[in-house]
């Protein structure tokens, strides 16, 4: 009697999960829509917001996959409707903080289920170790604000390390059904500390980075450059305020040459090597090297016939004319060519040249 009762059951239970396979056979071509539709309006909307994503991917179950979680939460699923995820999307983040910022996008584009939704950042026990994601069960908007579309996709955020860890732990299998020793279960937690650790420390780094820029960008506004380290990033900001324009145009007027952008942010370790520190520093060469700059190209460029120049030419003797003005050699010449050429035997010969031309000009005598 119980034996033949398990066997109904069993039965039973097979005939519900064709009885699901069937109709989910019957709307996979809408799913593959939905999934193109719903993955077009996160990546439009994302990308729109400025925010830098490793990947935003999506699928689709597969009736394998489907199969197999049927026949073990088959009971649970009374219509294929009730099945949450046949549709998957995934955002991976760079920091964990762009997350949250992918959930406000989520919850303004779509109809968030938020009974079936959960965020299993904050499931995590004091005892326990992993990474999770956050997980919103969603339906299509329609033009006023309502679901369009009973079926319902999940969409996944995760950091870049988090999805790492949940590649690992699914790749070690270590919370399967073989017991694993306590030793191991400890290296496993321990590992996943330093994951989540880091993951904080890098949006806290993002952060105290951009504050810091802002204070940069004040205070260079109000001209105190003397408070502002001078870095690739602040650099980039200076150069807003075009500080090279004016000898870059008289050294080009000399072939009446025009000037091509090119980026000066190479030329920052050179400022470093000529005593650099602040922005302050780079603007006290121009002031006071600008004219030796322009007489050291002019007797360089008089007798050529160069009608191209790039936006580095009037930086790069306003450096070479610093060294000069301020006892430099040879050696210090060719440093400068070697930090913005690459070490070469052939800026030796271009350190030579540079001496012999400026062996004529005043500033020299």
């Amino acid at each position: 009697m119980t034996d033949n009762r398990i066997t109904n059951e069993d039965n039973g239970q097979q005939a519900h999960v064709e009885e699901l396979l069937a109709a989910y056979r019957q709307i996979k071509p809408s799913l593959e829509l939905l999934a193109q539709e719903a993955v077009a309006l996160l990546t439009d909307s994302i990308r729109q917001q400025g925010i830098y994503v490793t990947a935003i991917e999506h699928r689709v179950k597969t009736e394998d996959s489907l199969a197999v979680k049927l026949m073990q939460k088959g009971g649970k699923y009374k219509s294929i409707d009730d099945v949450t995820d046949l549709v998957g999307l995934r955002v991976i983040t760079v920091y964990s903080d762009d997350v949250d910022k992918v959930a406000v996008i989520a919850k303004r584009l779509f109809d968030i289920d938020w009974h079936e939704s959960v965020d299993k950042r904050k499931l995590h026990q004091l005892n326990s170790f992993g990474y999770s994601s956050l997980h919103y069960i969603c339906r299509l908007k329609g033009k006023d604000g309502a679901a369009t579309d009973r079926r319902r996709f999940e969409v996944q955020m995760r950091t870049s390390l988090q999805h790492v860890w949940s590649t690992i732990e699914h790749d070690t299998d270590y919370k399967g059904g073989v017991q694993i020793p306590a030793e191991y279960l400890r290296e496993f937690s321990r590992l996943a500390g330093l994951l989540e650790l880091a993951d904080a420390e890098f949006s806290r780094l993002r952060n105290v980075l951009t504050d810091y820029r802002r204070q940069a960008l004040a205070l260079m506004k109000d001209g105190k450059l003397d408070d502002v380290w001078l870095t690739p990033e602040t650099f980039r900001s200076f150069l807003e305020v075009r500080p090279f324009d004016h000898l870059n145009k008289r050294i080009a007027a000399v072939n009446q040459a025009e000037v091509y952008p090119a980026s000066l942010v190479p030329l920052v370790p050179v400022f470093r090597k000529l005593g650099c520190n602040t922005l302050g520093d780079v603007q006290r060469i121009v002031d006071k090297s600008s004219e030796d700059a322009y007489q050291l190209a002019l007797q360089q460029l008089a007798l050529t016939d160069l009608d191209i120049m790039t936006a580095t030419v009037g930086p790069k003797y306003l450096c070479l004319a610093y060294v000069l003005r301020n006892g430099g050699n040879r050696d210090d010449l060719k440093a400068v060519y070697d930090t913005l050429n690459g070490p070469s035997d052939a800026n030796a010969a271009l350190a030579d040249n540079i001496l012999r031309q400026a062996a004529m000009l005043p500033f020299m005598q």
